[in-house]
C-alpha cells in the first residue's frame, strides 16, 4: 500500500508513552506530523527524535502536533522519552497495524540479509485527515526542518 499527498491518512488509535493513547480522529482540526522511526534509542531513530524535539516550539506555533511512532512497547517509548527529554508523544504500534496501513512496514536488506522493517517515514496529515506530504526512506540531516518548512507553508 502506498499512500500519496491527497489522498485520506488511515485513521489509528495507539497507546502512547505515559499509559496514554492518541487517535487522528481526536486530532481533527490540527496539522499531525507522524513520523515512524524503526527502534527507540538508536543512533539515527535518536537524532531524528531529538530533531523534532528541539524544533518542536516551532511546530506548536502553527499548531502542528508531531507523533513518533514505532513498534516497540510504551515501556520502551517511556524510557527512550526520559532519557532524551521528549516532549511530544511517541505511540506504540506493537502489531504493525498502522504501519502496514501507511505501508512503512517494508522488506529491508543489510549486509545481504533480507528482514522486514520499518521504512523511515513522515506523513503531514492536515486538519481534515487528507495526506499533505510523505517522505519515505528520510535521511535524517535537514529532514525536520524540511518538515517544518512543509507545515510553515500549509498554515
Amino acid at each position: 500500500m502506498s499512500l500519496d499527498v491527497g489522498d485520506k491518512a488511515p485513521s489509528f488509535s495507539l497507546q502512547t508513552d505515559g499509559g496514554g493513547d492518541i487517535s487522528l480522529k481526536d486530532l481533527k482540526g490540527q496539522t499531525v506530523v507522524l513520523y515512524f522511526y524503526p527502534k527507540d534509542d538508536t543512533p539515527g531513530c535518536t537524532a531524528e527524535a531529538c530533531g523534532f524535539r528541539d524544533a518542536l516550539p516551532d511546530f506548536s506555533k502553527v499548531k502542528a502536533t508531531v507523533i513518533g511512532v514505532s513498534k516497540d512497547p510504551v515501556k520502551k517509548h517511556d524510557k527512550f522519552k526520559d532519557k532524551y527529554a521528549l516532549n511530544f508523544p511517541l505511540a506504540s504500534d506493537e502489531d504493525g497495524n498502522i504501519c502496514e496501513a501507511y505501508g512503512t512496514w517494508v522488506e529491508k536488506s543489510m549486509y545481504g540479509r533480507k528482514y522486514m522493517g520499518i521504512e523511515r517515514s513522515t506523513f503531514v496529515i492536515d486538519g481534515k485527515g487528507v495526506i499533505r506530504g510523505v517522505w519515505r526512506k528520510v535521511k535524517v540531516p535537514g529532514h525536520v526542518d524540511e518538515v517544518l518548512k512543509a507545515v510553515q507553508e500549509l498554515a
